[in-house]
């Protein structure tokens, strides 16, 4: 013990003298010389033991974090540097980046994935609990959760769930890969999938057995063999994540294999107009759904719109120009890119934007006759059965599938590059994309949330996907209470 106290006390002793030749450094203006003295030093004092090594190292951070914080901590305000951290707090972290971009590129810029804003939405929203009052559903009961996509449509559309996949275009936004991988995940798990604004493609087509037509507001891939080989065909007038903006994808990004799907020459570059090209005013647009309905032989006939200010009246229109579906997407939906002032301040948020066409469809009596289609920041089980909690038949998804669809293959990119340069055209890691995986995994995961709906459905007491409705959800937000019409978590039943 004499021993072992003799040596600790000449380890101190060592740790002392080397703080004190640490303390005669200028660490302002420490340079090489010097830091490599230190470094030695510290290595010296290493030498003596773990013991040793771990004081010198001790006293240096708490000798460092003094020199720091008394900087900060007299430093006049504007030349601190924490400064930086008070003003970007105040700014944002998202406002600062994207000043700077804007800034650097002198031009509207385009991000990606959808609004970060914090929005009203469907997480504040929860479900009754089926006790007494409401018996629970028995374990054993299967659960119908068919959708019916056109329910008065000649060939009616049929889903196994309340899913289907969101409109997302080749070329311009996904691979060849990624597209496969969708269209097969979502075959596999019995539900639909889209063309997206991008051409038909012959891969994708094939292993899609139930697939939605986008009729896009451009002016390729519109012919009557596309028009005939699909399941429902959607006219696209705007998206939550871009209104009704038109939008060009120049032609120095495309390759030959994407001028070749597009059916463009060399020099061409892509544009989605804002409008329609066949619906210039909406007396128009009873024709072109005709025109459609008759060409691919009475497959469902649906509009896709953002919903705005005016929903009602843009409802108005859509069902009384004869359409058999309606994709209605909310403020929180994404996009591969868009300004951000599309993404952050357009729009009606997805809880409202559900609520209030739900509502209106019941009141003019189309409920029966048009399906709702609901999109917008929905991503889980409990999201999905709130949507049709308050009106949709069913939901589809876009950035929760791409997440689904790429899972573990995620690791072929990162840390170096984002997920989504496994899934965007040309990416740094598109060719990684194993097809057959992310069919796969998209089929699991779409299975999976199925399954946890069902075990919802029962939770309410109730076995058709159906039955849920209003009656089952309660707000824990005064906004979404008053604005879906549904009462607060702490209002007490009187039903009794």
């Amino acid at each position: 013990m004499k021993t072992s106290f003799s040596v600790h006390n000449r380890t101190e002793r060592k740790c002392d003298d080397v703080m004190k030749k640490i303390k005669a450094l200028d660490i302002k203006k420490l340079d090489t010389k010097k830091m490599v003295m230190y470094g030695g030093v510290a290595v010296g004092a290493g030498v003596t033991g773990v013991y040793g090594a771990k004081q010198v190292v001790r006293k240096a951070v708490h000798m460092a974090q003094n020199s720091v914080m008394r900087v900060v901590m007299s430093d006049l305000y504007d030349e601190n540097i924490y400064e930086v951290i008070s003003a970007t707090k105040r700014v944002g972290v998202q406002e600062s980046i994207e000043t700077g971009l804007r800034a650097t590129e002198g031009k509207a810029i385009s991000r990606p994935m959808g609004s970060p804003k914090p929005f009203p939405d469907l997480g504040n929203i929860m479900f009754n609990i089926a006790q007494l009052y409401t018996m629970p559903t028995p374990f054993e009961q299967e659960i119908d959760m068919k959708v019916v996509i056109g329910k008065k449509a000649r060939k009616p559309l049929e889903i196994d769930m309340p899913i289907l996949l969101a409109p997302m275009a080749y070329g311009v936004a996904l691979s060849k890969k990624a597209k496969v991988a969708l269209a097969k995940g979502a075959s596999l798990a019995n539900t639909a999938t889209y063309s997206g604004e991008g051409p038909v493609l012959k891969e994708e087509r094939e292993v899609a057995s139930k697939y939605i037509y986008q009729y896009h507001r451009g002016d390729w891939g519109k012919t009557e063999a596309n028009l005939t080989n699909c399941d429902a065909i959607e006219i696209q007038f705007g998206q939550g994540a871009i209104a009704g903006v038109g939008h060009v994808f120049d032609a120095k990004y495309m390759d030959h294999e994407m001028r070749e799907a597009y059916g463009y020459p060399t020099g061409k570059s892509i544009v989605a107009h804002s409008r329609q090209p066949e619906v210039q005013h909406p007396s128009q647009l009873p024709h072109l759904v005709e025109r459609l309905r008759e060409i691919s032989g009475g497959v469902p006939i649906g509009a896709k719109i953002g919903a705005g200010k005016y929903l009602e009246a843009d409802l108005d229109i859509l069902c009384s120009s004869g359409v058999d579906f309606i994709a209605l997407d909310g403020a929180q939906a994404a996009t591969k890119g868009s300004p951000p002032i599309l993404q952050d301040d357009f729009g009606v948020p997805t809880v409202f934007a559900i609520s209030r066409a739900a509502e209106w469809l019941y009141k003019n009596n189309y409920q029966n006759a048009v399906t709702l289609l609901a999109g917008g920041k929905i991503r889980t089980p409990g999201d999905m059965l709130k949507a049709c909690g308050l009106g949709a038949d069913a939901c589809y998804i876009g950035a929760i599938a791409l997440f689904a669809m790429s899972n573990m293959q995620v690791l072929k990119v990162l840390p170096f590059e984002p997920p989504t340069q496994l899934v965007w055209y040309h990416a740094k890691g598109d060719k990684k994309l194993n097809v057959e995986e992310g069919a796969e995994s998209l089929k699991k995961f779409l299975i999976a949330c199925k399954e946890e709906i069902g075990e919802g459905i029962k939770g309410l007491g109730k076995t058709r996907l159906r039955e849920v409705n209003t009656e089952d959800l309660m707000a824990m937000d005064e906004m979404i209470s008053k604005g879906c019409n549904i009462p607060m978590v702490y209002e007490p039943f009187e039903g009794v």
